[in-house]
């Protein structure tokens, strides 16, 4: 599976943070294997350069083949918050969507 970090101009994209985020997706989608193809990852900071509680945003989308993209959304006060939030919501949703097609 194939991730790609994508981040608006408040965030820095660094190494360290691409790093995470691969192992976030990794391990919370590993048991889907080969179905998700590639998992597009986007961060933003909804306040600017400004503080604010839970003004950092991720989106992740999944690439299921045969399926249109699916996704979701988390908000928290940090990056990382954010990452995992929304992670967890893919894999539930990821769940529902593949085990739809299964029955």
């Amino acid at each position: 599976m194939k991730v790609r970090l994508n981040t608006d101009h408040h965030i820095q994209g660094d190494e360290p943070l691409a790093q995470h985020v691969e192992q976030v997706v990794s391990d919370t989608l590993a048991r889907f294997g080969d179905r998700v193809g590639r998992v597009e990852v986007h961060l933003a900071d909804t306040n600017g350069g400004k503080s604010g509680a839970a003004d950092k945003h991720c989106t992740m989308e999944a690439r299921v083949e045969g399926l249109q993209p699916l996704a979701a959304t988390a908000d928290a006060e940090n990056v990382r918050g954010a990452i995992n939030g929304a992670a967890k919501k893919l894999q539930r949703v990821l769940d529902s969507a593949l085990g739809k097609l299964e029955h």
